[in-house]
């Protein structure tokens, strides 16, 4: 006989919905076995803005790069950093 599952509540706001889903397992109000995969094709990650200061040598080089690979010097920055967390996470998992 299938499994009966509670109910996932109405709320009147998103932090009332929130509030409930940090108190509460999903496992008790949702099949997961029957959840199927779908592809959010045009969902953008939230960012952030930050504000950094570079010696000006250290982003004259930065922006050399950036130019070579014909690249904005920002995005350079952000693809380095990604590689470098990615590869510190790796080493550590050695």
């Amino acid at each position: 006989m299938a499994e009966r599952r509670k109910k996932i509540p109405t709320f009147r706001s998103e932090a009332e919905e929130r509030e409930f889903w940090e108190q509460h397992d999903s496992s008790d109000l949702i099949d997961w076995g029957r959840a199927e995969k779908v592809r959010l094709a045009n969902l953008k990650p939230s960012t952030q803005a930050v504000s950094m200061r570079f010696p000006v040598g250290l982003l004259e080089r930065i922006k050399l790069e950036a130019n070579k690979r014909d690249v904005p010097y920002q995005s350079l920055i952000k693809v380095w950093l990604a590689e470098r967390l990615a590869d510190e996470e790796v080493r550590r998992l050695r």
